[in-house]
């Protein structure tokens, strides 16, 4: 399996994964035309259209190409997502017979309360609830919510490759280094992003172990983020950290 993150509108990722017969599959398409683009020069057959939440950034594209394609159109149940054939939900199983690979739906509310990730083929497709080095904000979801749903991603298998669905790893690790200046694997992290970005290239997609070394929303657990969170009055329990550190980035500006 081939995985390719398209860069479309202003800083996102529509994920496109093939294999060696040409069957495609794409991920949170909020372009039609970055797809259709892709699948010409790549002389790919689209086969199904998986979507992670509601946002227009993420489904804007999914009616034309299901029109296009006659694909089916995987999305959590949501009256917002008009584009969906197909409803899923927590536990689910997608099974593609072209290309050849399954993907188990998670339930990963916070950012919007029914969003999902994918979880097959050794990648973790999870649209706007984890970043690297970051997370998504809470426009619906509460932070027992949100670090809830990061929790269950934290405990999945090192090596999961976690595909995100925008290009915020820079800005995220200026924050990063805010709450936690003395981590080294940090420091090499945001080093690598920014060759990869002074080269025009994608930070995504990044393992789980470099995340959970690195990003401060998995890291609440952690002392470094725990002394933090003191120094600026926070003493309540691992939701209260998880909050005040999401609060922090939402007002960050360096």
């Amino acid at each position: 399996m081939h995985l390719i993150p398209l860069p479309a509108l202003a800083d996102n990722y529509i994920w496109l994964l093939h294999d060696d017969e040409d069957n495609a599959v794409v991920v949170d398409p909020g372009d039609a035309q970055v797809v259709e683009r892709a699948l010409s020069t790549r002389h790919l057959r689209l086969r199904a259209v998986l979507l992670t939440h509601h946002h227009p950034d993420h489904v804007a594209g999914a009616s034309a190409l299901q029109q296009q394609h006659a694909v089916p159109v995987h999305a959590p149940a949501d009256e917002r997502i008009t584009s969906a054939t197909k409803k899923v939900g927590d536990g689910d199983r997608i099974e593609l017979a072209s290309p050849a690979v399954q993907f188990d739906v998670l339930a990963i509310p916070g950012h919007t309360l029914t969003h999902v990730g994918y979880l097959g083929a050794g990648l973790l497709l999870c649209g706007d609830t984890l970043f690297s080095l970051g997370c998504g904000r809470l426009f619906e979801g509460t932070p027992a919510e949100m670090l809830s749903s990061l929790d269950r991603l934290a405990a999945l298998p090192a090596a999961t490759l976690v595909c995100a669905g925008h290009e915020y790893t820079e800005a995220n690790g200026r924050f990063a280094s805010e709450v936690e200046p003395d981590n080294a694997l940090l420091q090499v992290r945001r080093q690598q992003v920014a060759q990869l970005r002074a080269n025009r290239l994608p930070t995504l997609p990044v393992t789980l172990e470099s995340e959970l070394a690195t990003n401060p929303f998995l890291r609440v657990d952690t002392e470094a983020v725990s002394a933090w969170c003191r120094r600026r009055g926070v003493s309540g329990d691992r939701v209260a950290r998880f909050a005040a550190v999401r609060a922090a980035k939402d007002v960050f500006k360096g």
